[in-house]
């Protein structure tokens, strides 16, 4: 019998991986200081025994400005290096799931309290807020504190941050990078003619609007290992009329190939409030299968993807590569378990827990 196209083995800039599920970085907003608590510990531990083939740490800064709230993830000095490592640690002490990082900077979206706590912009006399920094001295939203455009050193500096947390992702023995490049934050708001109103070599041309993003891929690409993968997440439109879209990401996906990128993440919109987006199972899949059509990298789709044979059906008939779970991962974290037993497929899971197998589904941990 075929195995399904789901748990069918594929190989990422090197990077073999068992099945086509992965699962994509979620902010916990836990930290201390930038430093991982023992919540992250209990929450990417329960996600490494889920069975997928990829786990990604949430989007993690490179620079205490670039957090999104903060309570956020860092990788910018030795204390959140070896926070981060006790973690990483306990987790492949037990488990041979293979682990990426999110690195990001949120840009203009910066300095905001948590979610469950009303997420809006703290001011940067707040105790908890900051000064943002951004392509433009652009605010998300009216009423918000302005952003300080980044100059030529301020692009130096962010840049060199990084290659810094790429640098210190290796040392921890991260399988994988991927940038963020989407949901409006840092890179995204450079590629974004809605949010890019510079006037420099960085700004204008869809040439000069990829330039920034492109240096920080091409210093993280240098500074990671060669034979680990280096990806980006990126939102494919804007939702926004004269905003980014499909095309220039299209443009912006050929250019990565170009310097070496392994894989691509398809995600939308974040960076404007006027987005209008029509929200519904797989809605952002078209744009994950309009850039598969023009790269030969592998493309991972995202969103409101949750039935097996949703997730099946995206990978089977060429729409994506892989698939990436979040939210649904957290509602269920044993899913690909469960879709492994649905479609007839085998899945890794520990040792301990062989014996949890229902004898209705004899090989699901295991065998041909």
């Amino acid at each position: 019998m075929r195995r399904p196209a789901l748990f069918q083995p594929i190989t990422v800039g090197g990077l073999e991986l068992p099945n086509r599920i992965v699962i994509a970085p979620m902010c916990q907003y836990s930290a201390n200081d930038g430093c991982m608590t023992d919540w992250h510990l209990i929450h990417l531990g329960q996600l490494a025994l889920s069975g997928a083939a990829l786990l990604t740490i949430e989007a993690t800064a490179v620079v205490p400005e670039g957090r999104i709230t903060w309570a956020d993830v860092g990788l910018w000095d030795d204390a959140t290096e070896a926070a981060m490592a006790t973690v990483v640690e306990s987790i492949r002490r037990w488990l041979p799931m293979k682990i990426a990082i999110q690195l990001a900077h949120a840009g203009r979206k910066a300095s905001t309290a948590r979610p469950w706590e009303g997420g809006q912009q703290l001011s940067p006399s707040h105790s908890h807020g900051w000064q943002t920094e951004a392509p433009s001295a652009l605010p998300f939203s009216d009423g918000e504190t302005a952003p300080t455009a980044l100059d030529r050193s301020a692009l130096a500096r962010v840049r060199d941050a990084f290659a810094a947390a790429a640098r210190r992702s290796a040392r921890l023995g991260l399988d994988a990078v991927q940038l963020h490049g989407a949901h409006g934050y840092l890179l995204h708001q450079f590629l974004s003619p809605l949010s890019n109103y510079r006037n420099d070599e960085y700004g204008g041309s869809l040439e000069n609007r990829m330039r920034f993003p492109l240096e920080v891929f091409d210093a993280v690409r240098a500074a990671f290992p060669a034979e680990r993968p280096v990806t980006m997440r990126l939102s494919g439109t804007d939702w926004v009329e004269g905003g980014w879209d499909v095309e220039q990401s299209i443009a912006f996906v050929q250019a990565l190939e170009a310097r070496g990128c392994a894989a691509v993440h398809v995600s939308s919109g974040g960076l404007d409030p006027r987005q209008q987006i029509l929200v519904g199972p797989s809605y952002q899949v078209p744009l994950a299968r309009d850039i598969k059509q023009a790269t030969a990298m592998p493309v991972i789709a995202v969103g409101l993807i949750s039935d097996y044979e949703q997730a099946e059906a995206i990978v089977g008939t060429g729409e994506a590569d892989m698939i990436a779970l979040a939210r649904t991962m957290l509602y269920d974290p044993r899913w690909p378990w469960h879709a492994a037993a649905h479609l007839g497929a085998t899945v890794k899971a520990p040792d301990q827990y062989l014996r949890s197998q229902p004898h209705r589904f004899k090989n699901l941990f295991g065998g041909e």
